[in-house]
Formats: structure tokens, sequence, C-alpha cells
């Protein structure tokens, strides 16, 4: 038993580290990519709409949705370990497609502190702060 709880533990500290990482590249480049009324816009222009292929949609899709469920979960467990948990998470679920996702963005962005966090890192790369939500 103490041998699993070893490699539990491993594991756990691993996916802590790499979630850290990827948070501390990841997070700042697609929070300084997003436009400042991202969460104000009226209608989300669908990337799918973009292409002439559909397969091509189709498996960049399946790619992004499978890149944000792992943000989703190292933001989970970044909550608990070091790490930037919360804008990870909510990072995970922007690059996520679901239904009620854009009601979802603005409800956490409304959260104290969550848009103060998102905008300093905007500050650092030099871009706009985002507008706030308007209900």
């Amino acid at each position: 038993m103490n041998q699993h709880l070893e490699l539990l533990l491993l594991w756990a500290g691993g996916l802590s580290l790499l979630g850290l990482a990827a948070a501390v590249v990841g997070v700042p480049w697609v929070v300084a990519r997003l436009p400042a009324d991202y969460f104000n816009q009226p209608r989300r222009a669908v990337w799918r709409e973009w292409g002439d292929e559909p397969w091509f949609a189709l498996v960049l899709g399946g790619i992004k949705n499978l890149v944000g469920a792992l943000l989703v979960l190292l933001g989970m467990v970044m909550l608990v370990t070091p790490g930037q948990g919360l804008l990870t998470l909510l990072v995970g679920l922007l690059l996520m497609n679901f239904p009620g996702k854009y009601r979802l963005e603005r409800w956490l962005v409304g959260r104290r502190g969550v848009l103060t966090a998102l905008n300093w890192l905007r500050r650092r790369g030099g871009h706009a702060p985002f507008e706030p939500p308007t209900y």
C-alpha cells in the first residue's frame, strides 16, 4: 500500500510541476491574445466557419477540446498545489466548446479578483485591459 501511495504522490507532484510550467507559459500567452472586448461581444465568431475543410475543423476542434480539458484538470490540481489554478482552469474552459460556455466565462470573470488578475497579465504583456462584462 505504501508503494502505491508513493507512486500517487510522485504523479501528483509531477502533474503539479507540469501544470505550473504550462500555466507560467501558456496562460499569459492565451490571455494576451484575446481581444479587450472578449467578454462583451454580442456574437462570437465561430472558428469552424473560417475554413473550407470540414475534416480539418473537426480535427482542430478535437485537439482544442483535449488541450482545454487537460488545462481544466491541471487547474483543478493547482487549486490545492502551487500554481495559478483558477487562471489555468479559466483558460481551459475558454478553449473548450460546450453549451453555456459564454455565460460561464462571464460569471467567472465577474468574480472578485479574476478580472483583476487577467488584466494584470495583459498589462505585463503590454495589452489593453479587458472590458468588464456587462449584463
